[in-house]
């Protein structure tokens, strides 16, 4: 069956309701496809919207994503230059189906089953109040687990707030900063949303994304853009003008729209500086009703752990998918920092070996991050636990260690921002269902551009154990910083033993001192854990413990960059001698200090501020 017009015949195939249930003369319903713009399919009564599909993405209609493949009939959208429509066709003959547009204004499709000889409701694409036409009006979204139903999108206030508290939000939503046109506009990226009304679009099929977005930037009356079609890296150009009419949340879609804000309104959504606003953000939004229903609520049985940040939750969408959920704490202003670094990095990295964020809600007084969820946590849980340190054998610690150097290295020189990581720790490193690892937490990050390769601060934050000399006395910072933690790490993942508050009985040294003690007397197996002896592999460990040594050396200048580790982690090579690491005995950071020279004192401790942040 098709609905929808045929050019060349002069057709136009549509459904009508009855008048009544024992009229069958034409009623005042309508169900049809609308050529303007781009098609869709819209129901009326006689010249009034009541409900509109959203247009065709490629699959489905956007806004019916209860439309999916099923044993009963096929469908499809043909949009050509003779021919527009929607089709649907029985599978199965034996297995009767019929849609019908009955005398109150709703559309539904019917199945005959054969055991009870009557008719059964498959399917119906208005399935609540939500889907009632323009509900929240203009540039409003229409949640229907929320209370109330109806939010602005962000950025955007209520047109007339008087009737908008009373529940009248008909009149919809204005822009709270008016576009900068041209030139000083921006977009913001929402998903989960059915697409708005298409009737006022212009579309463009061979489109990347990109010219999509100069397309509308150009036109100063364009207020949103997207992929026409969603299929594989997704393709074509569909472009709104005027206010976005009809938007819901539809937890199912997976398509972005990006709606254009002054570029002023993005910097005040997240807290930017005139240069971090240079790109355009690129992170899906989520609707807070999602991830409270995903979290049940933030119940502390869902917690995973708790930082400087504020809380993580696990949570499963709808869809089943499983995410970490990073909570802002209501009093955290170190929390706000980290928000807005995360979502300033992060979202343009993507490596295997990097956590992945799948998007950001900003709602009410809300501010959450959203992760894929790794089921293993952290490191630190299996590395320094005599149970679950059996599971991680030396084949999987050395993966990680080569998976972290990687990750490392594509921060500190392959990626399109040059990133220090400046947290690096054992509880910042995920591990996913392979035990492979995930570098994460990159609130305290930052970024180099140009030729600039170190930096200074008066604020110094991280994790003692981890952190260089230079860095946790002078605020000295630079590549060599990582480096320094990274060794931290391998030595800790080889002896499954915590650099922080090891202190060896007899010489008083720290880890540090202790492994390049034992590598100078070739005693490297008493620092290796007993737990891995009867799985490592001798020339590995001793070419990690050499490799670590090389990167925790006390100047800066001696310690390899990360792609010499990557290649002498993996090579034959002969390597160097470790010189006498930094902080060889385990020493406070206000003795390091005191003994340290002129140059160094002008920083004490009570001047450095140390965030030690907690397992995440």
């Amino acid at each position: 069956m098709k609905l929808g017009i045929d050019r060349a015949k002069g057709l136009d195939r549509y459904l009508t309701s009855w008048k009544s249930r024992d009229d069958p003369s034409p009623g005042d319903f309508t169900y049809r496809l609308n050529p303007s713009g781009y098609p869709q399919m819209i129901l009326m009564n006689k010249s009034v919207v009541l409900s509109s599909s959203g247009p065709w993405n490629g699959i489905r209609f956007s806004g019916i994503p209860q439309l999916r493949t099923n044993p009963v009939f096929r469908f499809g959208f043909v949009f050509n230059q003779n021919e527009i429509y929607y089709y649907f066709n029985v599978l199965k003959s034996s297995v009767p189906s019929m849609v019908v547009l009955n005398e109150n204004g709703i559309v539904r499709r019917f199945t005959w089953v054969d055991r009870t000889k009557s008719w059964f409701l498959y399917l119906s694409p208005q399935t609540d109040d939500c889907d009632t036409y323009a509900s929240c009006g203009g540039n409003g979204n229409c949640t229907i687990a929320s209370s109330p139903k109806c939010m602005c999108l962000t950025g955007f206030v209520p047109k007339d707030p008087s009737d908008w508290e009373s529940g009248d939000w008909s009149n919809g939503c204005v822009r709270r900063t008016e576009l900068d046109c041209p030139g000083g506009d921006k977009f913001l990226k929402y998903t989960q949303v059915k697409l708005p009304d298409a009737r006022q679009s212009w579309f463009n099929e061979s489109m990347n994304l990109q010219e999509c977005e100069q397309t509308c930037l150009r036109n100063c009356s364009c207020t949103a853009y997207s992929n026409l079609d969603i299929r594989g890296q997704g393709s074509g150009c569909l472009l709104w003008f005027g206010d976005l009419m009809d938007i819901r949340q539809v937890n199912e879609n997976i398509q972005g729209i990006y709606v254009r804000m002054a570029a002023s309104e993005v910097g005040q959504i997240f807290g930017f500086s005139h240069q971090s606003r240079s790109e355009d953000l690129d992170l899906p939004m989520f609707d807070l009703t999602t991830l409270v229903n995903a979290t049940g609520n933030f119940s502390e049985d869902n917690k995973l752990g708790e930082g400087g940040f504020g809380a993580v939750y696990k949570g499963v969408l709808r869809n089943g998918q499983e995410i970490a959920v990073k909570r802002l704490s209501e009093n955290s202003r170190q929390g706000q920092v980290e928000f807005k670094n995360e979502v300033a990095y992060i979202a343009k990295l993507q490596h295997r070996n990097l956590i992945k964020i799948l998007g950001c809600c900003i709602q009410v007084d809300e501010m959450m991050l959203i992760y894929e969820f790794l089921p293993n946590r952290s490191l630190d849980c299996f590395i320094f636990d005599q149970e679950k340190g059996v599971s991680l054998d030396w084949p999987r610690r050395f993966t990680i260690i080569n998976g972290v150097a990687l990750g490392l290295l594509y921060l500190h020189r392959d990626s399109r921002l040059r990133i220090i990581h400046r947290d690096l720790k054992a509880e910042n490193i995920l591990l996913d269902n392979e035990m492979n690892p995930k570098i994460s937490d990159f609130g305290l990050a930052r970024s180099f551009g140009g030729n600039e390769s170190e930096a200074n601060t008066k604020r110094v934050v991280g994790t003692f154990g981890y952190m260089s000399p230079e860095y946790a006395i002078n605020g000295f910072y630079s590549v060599k910083s990582d480096v320094f933690s990274f060794g931290v790490l391998v030595l800790e993942i080889v002896s499954g033993k915590r650099n922080r508050g090891f202190n060896h009985p007899d010489k008083h040294l720290n880890l540090l001192g202790y492994a390049w003690t034992l590598s100078r007397d070739q005693k490297f197996m008493e620092l290796v854990d007993p737990l891995i002896v009867s799985t490592f592999n001798p020339v590995e460990v001793l070419r990690s413990i050499h490799v670590a040594l090389l990167c925790v050396q006390n100047n800066p200048h001696d310690r390899p960059e990360m792609s010499s580790v990557v290649m002498m982690l993996n090579s034959e090579s002969t390597l160097p001698q470790p010189k006498q690491p930094g902080f060889f005995y385990e020493t406070s950071a206000s003795e390091a200090s005191s003994s340290s020279d002129s140059r160094h004192k002008k920083y004490s401790a009570n001047e450095i501020t140390i965030s030690h942040l907690l397992p995440r």
